[in-house]
């Protein structure tokens, strides 16, 4: 499908909607977009793509998605390209998250082969001892995905790749801010050998994604973007199930043993990875007092020689924010934070999309920073007097997807593994680490359900029971 294409049996609106690059502002595509209108054409061929979907053997699936993951990688810098153009991510960064979703394929092939079910001990039970069968994993049916902008093609890849694995027909809403990746990804995945009825993807406003999400006819919604929209889906999407990423506000804890130089490099890192639009960046870093001067100090001087600029110059670190208002949104975040006594500590400047990577201090636990994720290069430095109450900080917040904790005592380690409520604790690692097979997911009202291939496969699959009764004496 090219960047202009109708997709199939998709009756569009009259407008097509421009997409920009952050950078520099041009319109680099021009997406037709469908409103709620087309909602009966989309899910007519979403249940033609169910029972397409359903009769491929896993073998199938599994060469598709290999064969896909394959073609992306040796297109890698055409992919990356295209993520720094519509995403604004840094070259580099652009690169690697090709490499994630080539990784990301690769093992929902290999899921597609191997999570097939499993035999059930039905003769251990008294009472059963002449039946015997197992279970087997089903495709839901018809799966919305609805991603966002921040990456662009992995984030994408994680809601395809378990989907086709498991046998399901997708239809899939991208970012309007970047479909340029996620619609490249699925011309790929027809290149390989998907039939295309299988993943129909609708470039639209918030009416037709409201009317994919109550659909009937769709049996799951996977969503990754802000909490105010996942809250809304889960109030009108009616029967079916959910799975929903909805952000975090992740805390790293600094202990007085910590390898400080380690520590440092690795929070610069979190914290300031994709200009700071990561769902896992670190954003509130708990230190010692007694060794927070010198961390700080540190911190701050490695985070001005972070390099902001043009995406495409391989020395660049920081590119733009997805648009010069979220840049703007952030500075103003910024200036009430310090009208309400926060410490600036360097950063704060806006030009155009791009916004220096910025780090406070003192800053109140009531202000909107501390609370909430910001989704922006921005870090909270804040010192602790005991292991206790840096736990008791981490937690203060209702979004929780990772934390982490540098420290070379292994009580404190397991202790926070222990205590820190997060679906993921890094361990001498900064919050952003992240796996593509691991389990992805939130505590409280960071997510519901995971991610991660293969826990994604089993949240799109359902089991199905056989079992047999042998009526009469089996023979042994």
């Amino acid at each position: 499908m090219s960047d202009t294409a109708v997709p199939p049996g998709i009756e569009l609106g009259a407008d097509a909607a421009p997409v920009h690059n952050p950078y520099t502002g041009e319109v680099i595509a021009s997406v037709p977009t469908a409103d709620a209108a087309a909602i009966g054409s989309v899910l007519q061929q979403a249940r033609c793509g169910r029972l397409t979907a359903a009769a491929l053997s896993r073998a199938s699936r599994a060469a598709i998605l290999e064969r896909a993951a394959r073609l992306i990688e040796r297109r890698t810098e055409s992919f990356a390209q295209l993520i720094v153009s519509e995403a604004g991510k840094t070259i580099a960064q652009a690169r690697r998250e090709v490499a994630r979703a080539v990784n990301t394929l690769s093992l929902s092939a290999a899921e597609a082969r191997r999570n097939a079910g499993e035999v059930i001990p039905f003769d251990s039970y008294e009472g059963s001892e002449k039946r015997q069968g197992w279970f087997t994993r089903e495709p839901l049916g018809i799966i919305a995905a609805i991603t966002p902008f921040n990456d662009p093609l992995n984030l994408v890849a994680h809601k395809l790749g378990p989907a086709i694995a498991g046998g399901n027909a997708v239809i899939l809403k991208p970012s309007a801010l970047t479909p340029l990746s996620a619609l490249r990804l699925v011309d790929t995945l027809i290149e390989a050998g998907l039939p295309e009825e299988i993943v129909t993807v609708v470039n639209g406003d918030a009416d037709i994604a409201a009317a994919i999400v109550t659909a009937p006819d769709v049996r799951m919604v996977s969503f990754t973007g802000g909490f105010t929209t996942g809250e809304a889906i889960s109030r009108t999407a009616g029967l079916k199930k959910l799975a929903m990423d909805l952000g975090g506000n992740a805390p790293v804890i600094v202990m007085d043993d910590a390898d400080l130089d380690e520590a440092v490099t690795s929070c610069v890192s979190g914290a300031f990875w994709a200009a700071g639009q990561n769902c896992i960046g670190t954003q509130r870093i708990l230190i010692a007092a007694d060794v927070y001067e010198r961390f700080r100090d540190a911190f701050v001087a490695r985070t001005r020689l972070l390099r902001v600029g043009d995406p495409l110059d391989e020395h660049t670190d920081i590119g733009p924010m997805i648009t010069p208002q979220a840049a703007a949104a952030t500075r103003a975040k910024i200036d009430t934070a310090l009208a309400q006594g926060a410490r600036l500590l360097c950063g704060n400047t806006v030009a155009g999309a791009l916004y220096a990577p910025t780090v406070l201090e003192d800053v109140p636990a009531t202000c909107s920073i501390w609370q909430e994720e910001v989704f922006a290069p921005v870090v909270v430095l804040q010192p602790f007097t005991s292991f206790e109450d840096a736990i008791e900080q981490a937690n203060a917040i209702d979004y929780s997807l990772h934390a982490g904790i540098f420290t070379s005592r292994l009580d404190h380690a397991l202790n926070a593994a222990r205590l820190l409520e997060a679906g993921g604790v890094m361990i001498n690692d900064s919050s952003d680490y992240r796996f593509d097979a691991m389990p992805f997911g939130g505590f409280k009202y960071g997510s519901m359900g995971r991610e991660g291939v293969r826990f994604a496969f089993e949240e799109m699959t359902q089991p199905k029971v056989v079992c047999i009764n042998h009526i009469t004496d089996v023979v042994r």
